[in-house]
C-alpha cells in the first residue's frame, strides 16, 4: 500500500486518478506548519503540494519513506532540489496544465485592447456615457507576432487564424514545416516590430529574451502596435515601453506580469490610461488548477508504480558504475550543446552526437540529456532541465540522433554534436585531456583548443593579414582584456574562425564594431 499525502488545497477532482487507484490511500490535509509535517512525513511514500508547503532538506529526511514530491504548477521553488536528488527522491511539476488558460487570458487582453473594454467599464461606471472616446479596431486582417511559439504561442497562433489574423512568429526551435502545419509565417523579432498589429510574447525569461524589445525595438516598431505580455516581466523593457507609448508609436499595452510582483505602487503602469493591467493571473482558472493536479497525480502514480513519466525536474537515479564514467563529462555535454545552441540559426529540427572512444562503451543516454539541455537552454532558460530535456525537444519536433564509434581520432574519447536547422549545419566537439581538464577541440570544420568557460567571443573572418591585430585594437580600445586566442582555418587566405577568452562580458556597442570591419563575417558572445 502506497500512501501520498496532498496539501495546500490540491483540487480533490484532481487527485481522482490517485484515489481510484488500487493499493494507494490518498489523505487530504491542509497545509501544515514545518513541524507538524516534520511528525507525519515519514508514513508516507509521496507528497503532493502547491507552493504554501515548503518541502525542504529537513522534511525530506523526515520522510524516510519518500520516492516524490509533486508540484501541482510549475515553478518549484519551495522544493530542495539538490536534497532530493541526493536522497533518491523525484521532483515532478505540471508544466502544460496552464497552458490554455494563459492562452485564453492572452486573447482577452488582445480584445481588451482592441476595443479598450478597461478603460469604457471604468468611465460608464463612473456614471459617464462616452461612446466617442473607445473606437476600437478589428482583430480580422490584423497581423500578429508571436514572440515564442512553445505550447502557448502554438494555441494563440491557432485562435488568431479562426479569427481571421495573419500571424508571424518567432522561435529558435521552430522549423518552416512546423509552421506550415499551424499557418504561421516565421519571422525574426525584428520583422513582428516592423509588419505587426499586434504583439505578443509567449517566452521564458532568459539573457537571450530579457528586454527582448526594448528602446531599439521601439524605433522601428510600425506605428499604432499593440503590445500584450502574459508570460513573464522583463521580456519587455516596461520603462522604454511606457515612454513608446507616450510618444505615439504604441497604442496600447496589455500586461498580467511584472519585473517585479507585486509592482510597487507608483509603478507607470498602474495608472496609464493606454494600459491594462492584471495580477499574474495566467493559470487562475477552476479548469487549469484541475489540471495541474491531475497531470501531476498521473506523474506521481506512474512513479510510484515504477512506469515511465516525463515531467521531472531532478536528476533522475543512474547506476554507480554508468555515473563513475560519465559524470566527468556533464559540464562538457552541456557546454557543448551551448555553443552549437548559440551558434545554430532558428529551425533546429536535428541534434546529432556522435561518441567515439570509450565512451562508446557505456549507456550514453545520462550525458545525451545534458548535451540537449545545453542546446535547449540557450532559449528556454529554467523551463528546461536535465530530466524533461528529451520531453522538451520532442515537443518541438527535434529529432536527437546518437551514434558511437570506437575510434576517437587523437583523443580517448571525442563528444560531438551537430545541429541541422533549415539552413545550415554547425557542429561542436570536445574531450577532456589529462591535466587540462574540458576542451573544445574542433567548431564546425576548424579544429581549436579551448577550455569551455567564462566570456567567448566567436568571430567568424576571411584569413587576411592584420584581421588580428585589428581585433585586438578594438578590444583594446574599448577596454576588454583577452586572456587566450585560439585561430582556426583549413587553408590560408580563405575562411576562418577566431575564439577569444575575455575578461569580462562584450557590449553591444563592441560586437556591432566588430562586425563592421569588412574582413568578419560574425561577430557573437557565446555564453557558458
Amino acid at each position: 500500500m502506497y500512501k501520498v499525502l496532498v496539501l495546500d488545497g490540491i483540487s480533490d477532482q484532481g487527485v481522482q486518478l490517485l484515489k481510484d487507484a488500487q493499493g494507494v490511500q490518498v489523505d487530504i490535509k491542509p497545509t501544515m506548519p514545518e513541524d507538524v509535517l516534520l511528525g507525519v512525513i515519514g508514513e508516507y511514500d509521496a507528497v503532493m503540494v502547491r507552493s504554501q508547503t515548503k518541502v525542504n532538506a529537513r522534511v525530506m529526511e523526515a520522510g524516510k519513506n519518500l520516492k516524490v514530491v509533486g508540484r501541482a504548477g510549475v515553478g518549484v521553488d519551495n522544493i530542495d532540489l539538490d536534497a532530493a536528488t541526493q536522497r533518491g527522491i523525484v521532483v515532478v511539476n505540471a508544466p502544460d496544465g496552464n497552458t490554455i488558460a494563459t492562452c485564453e487570458l492572452t486573447f482577452a487582453h488582445m480584445m481588451g485592447l482592441a476595443r479598450m473594454i478597461p478603460q469604457a467599464y471604468k468611465k460608464t461606471v463612473a456614471g459617464e456615457w462616452d461612446r466617442k472616446t473607445f473606437v476600437g479596431v478589428e482583430l480580422r486582417n490584423k497581423v500578429l507576432g508571436i514572440i515564442g511559439m512553445g505550447r502557448i504561442g502554438s494555441e494563440v497562433a491557432k485562435r488568431a487564424k479562426v479569427f481571421g489574423m495573419e500571424v508571424i512568429g518567432f522561435d529558435p526551435f521552430m522549423t518552416e514545416e512546423r509552421a506550415d502545419k499551424i499557418g504561421v509565417t516565421l519571422g525574426t523579432v525584428d520583422d513582428i516590430v516592423r509588419k505587426s498589429d499586434f504583439i505578443t510574447v509567449h517566452t521564458p525569461l532568459t539573457n537571450d529574451t530579457r528586454n527582448i524589445i526594448s528602446r531599439p525595438q521601439f524605433e522601428v516598431m510600425k506605428k499604432g502596435a499593440r503590445i500584450i505580455n502574459c508570460a513573464r516581466g522583463g521580456i519587455i523593457d516596461e520603462a522604454a515601453l511606457v515612454e513608446a507609448i507616450d510618444s505615439g508609436i504604441v497604442a496600447g499595452a496589455a500586461f498580467d506580469v511584472f519585473t517585479q510582483e507585486p509592482p510597487a505602487a507608483d509603478h507607470p503602469f498602474l495608472n496609464h490610461p493606454k494600459i491594462i493591467v492584471t495580477p499574474h493571473l495566467g493559470a487562475s482558472t477552476v479548469e487549469a488548477q484541475e489540471n495541474v493536479a491531475v497531470d501531476v497525480s498521473e506523474e506521481v502514480l506512474h512513479i510510484l508504480l515504477n512506469e515511465p513519466f516525463k515531467n521531472a525536474v531532478n536528476m533522475p537515479s543512474v547506476p554507480e558504475i554508468v555515473l563513475k564514467k560519465l559524470q566527468p563529462y556533464f559540464n562538457l555535454g552541456e557546454k557543448l550543446g551551448k555553443v552549437a545552441g548559440q551558434l545554430a540559426g532558428a529551425g533546429l529540427h536535428e541534434i546529432s552526437i556522435n561518441y567515439s572512444g570509450e565512451l562508446s562503451d557505456v549507456d550514453v543516454n545520462p550525458l545525451t540529456r545534458y548535451i540537449v539541455l545545453g542546446v535547449l537552454s540557450n532559449h528556454l532558460g529554467d523551463e528546461a532541465n536535465v530530466v524533461n530535456a528529451m520531453h522538451l525537444a520532442k515537443a518541438r519536433e527535434i529529432n536527437i540522433v546518437v551514434q558511437k564509434s570506437s575510434a576517437a581520432k587523437s583523443f580517448t574519447n571525442l563528444v560531438t554534436v551537430t545541429l541541422k536547422t533549415d539552413n545550415e549545419v554547425r557542429v561542436a566537439a570536445g574531450t577532456l585531456l589529462a591535466g587540462y581538464g574540458e576542451r573544445i577541440v574542433q567548431i564546425d570544420q576548424y579544429p581549436v583548443d579551448i577550455a569551455p568557460e567564462g566570456h567567448v567571443l566567436f568571430i567568424a573572418h576571411n584569413d587576411k593579414p592584420g584581421i588580428i591585430g585589428k581585433v585586438g585594437t578594438l578590444l583594446g580600445d574599448n577596454g576588454v582584456n583577452i586572456a587566450t586566442m585560439q585561430v582556426g582555418r583549413k587553408v590560408a587566405g580563405g575562411d576562418a574562425i577566431m575564439l577569444l577568452t575575455i575578461d569580462k562580458q562584450a557590449a553591444d556597442e563592441l560586437l556591432a564594431a566588430l562586425k563592421a570591419l569588412p574582413e568578419i563575417t560574425t561577430a557573437k558572445e557565446i555564453r557558458l
